[in-house]
């Protein structure tokens, strides 16, 4: 066989495993689609988050703290800055989820914060004006990556250390067994002794319904703030994690790192908006911006200002809303990776890393219990 592991999807996971495969010798085909990166999944939009105090669970701090550590490697490697450190804060009640738990990760794994409360939030950021009982959880090494260019530079290393990589070619099906996996595609039939599957959206497809996926229509908006855009600028302004005061998803956003007529990227972390990326309404329509609005305004009314531009993204949800990494329950010549559910992006290069160590020894020192394929009973072998 030609091949050691193929690849299906060359985004955030796909690009990144590609690297880590090919860097230790293997050889390996990637097979994506469309171009990469595009803008037809769930890693486009210029930036993305990057954060350690991990409210959604202290399992994943681990993890992302040797994400920081790829990220920089990746950085020096390629001699581009992907990784910009701006703080970030995530604002609420006191008592509410988003402040506690991130506080209650922070401390589990000696991350370093500060809790600003009413005044010291006010004073220290103007622009902000909070609740009655809001606290901001601060830390300083938050910040946001590109997350275009960490696909490119990923891809490129791989490509440098040997890999293959096949573009705009759609996979049409695969097949397994103990000895080697087959994929037909548009373009030609490949073989090889390990399967990755890195499908982001498209997981549904490619694994059969086999875990139980939700892909969601998500809508990022760039806003030009009234005021203008100085006091929102990344030394004067982190990325921040907002608590919606009537009780649903919170809100999101960056600071102006598009220049003084680029605006201030935000979104709401959350949709009920069920699709398939082949049917996925890729229009904005005014509700979609209303909705952003209106809940960026109760904190930072600056933010209710001129709408610049904005664009779809997709979210592929697991029903507990942590990833699904590890062997294929039924074949164990195949990894899978998906179900990240709208916060992945950040951990794309040590995704990459364990899915190169399960690829090849069937196993990793990281610690991914969480993420077991075979906690959902449609997935049981």
């Amino acid at each position: 066989m030609p091949f050691d592991v193929i690849i299906l999807g060359l985004g955030a996971m796909g690009s990144a495993a590609a690297y880590h495969l090919a860097r230790r010798g293997i050889r390996v085909l990637g097979i994506e689609q469309f171009t990469s990166p595009h803008d037809k999944g769930s890693s486009h939009g210029g930036s993305r988050m990057i954060r350690q105090a991990y409210f959604e669970s202290p399992d994943y701090i681990p993890l992302v703290l040797r994400a920081y550590e790829l990220w920089q490697k990746l950085e020096r490697d390629t001699d581009t800055q992907l990784l910009h450190i701006t703080g970030g804060m995530n604002i609420g009640s006191r008592d509410g989820e988003l402040v506690t738990r991130t506080i209650a990760a922070a401390r589990r794994h000696s991350i370093p914060f500060d809790v600003l409360d009413e005044r010291e939030l006010g004073k220290r950021f103007p622009v902000v004006v909070p609740q009655p009982g809001d606290v901001a959880v601060h830390e300083k090494n938050a910040g946001y990556l590109l997350p275009e260019e960490c696909i490119r530079a990923h891809l490129k290393l791989a490509a440098g250390a040997g890999a293959q990589l096949l573009f705009e070619e759609q996979v049409l099906s695969w097949s397994a067994d103990a000895a080697q996996v087959e994929v037909r595609t548009s373009k030609g039939v490949y073989n090889a002794g390990h399967l990755v599957i890195t499908a982001g959206p498209w997981a549904n497809q490619s694994l059969q319904g086999l875990f139980p996926l939700r892909v969601t229509r998500q809508v990022m908006a760039w806003i030009q703030p009234r005021g203008g855009v100085v006091p929102f600028l990344a030394q004067n302004f982190p990325v921040f994690l907002c608590e919606d005061i009537d009780g649903g998803v919170p809100s999101y956003g960056f600071p102006a790192i598009d220049g003084p007529s680029g605006g201030i990227k935000a979104a709401i972390h959350g949709s009920d908006m069920v699709c398939t990326p082949e049917a996925v309404d890729r229009s904005i329509h005014t509700s979609d911006v209303q909705r952003i609005l209106k809940q960026l305004k109760v904190r930072m009314p600056a933010l209710d200002g001129e709408l610049l531009r904005a664009q779809t993204c997709l979210y592929t949800m697991s029903p507990d809303e942590h990833f699904v990494i590890g062997t294929h329950p039924r074949f164990a010549s195949c990894t899978v990776a998906c179900g990240f559910s709208g916060h992945g992006f950040k951990f794309a290069s040590v995704v990459g890393e364990i899915l190169a160590d399960l690829a090849t020894k069937g196993t990793t020192p990281h610690p991914i219990a969480l993420f077991s394929p075979t906690r959902f009973h449609n997935a049981m072998p």
